[in-house]
């Protein structure tokens, strides 16, 4: 694997435990446990913005990187 495809695949993890954590926060039925699941949620969208401004600089930039 290589380290674009890598970075890509954590890129899509992280989108599926964003999307997880804000199911969790929507359905807990309580309020402390709602306010912890939101805050882990908010948490990895901010990682996950960062990569993907990685990926979109890997890609822009860095032509060993690029999956074309």
């Amino acid at each position: 694997m290589t380290v674009g495809s890598s970075v890509k695949q954590t890129l899509a993890s992280l989108k599926g435990m964003e999307s997880q954590l804000s199911t969790f926060a929507l359905n807990s039925m309580e309020e402390e446990a709602q306010k912890h699941f939101h805050e882990a949620m908010v948490l990895v969208g901010e990682i996950k913005n960062d990569i993907q401004l990685r990926v979109y600089t890997m890609d822009r930039e860095e032509n060993e990187y690029s999956s074309s």
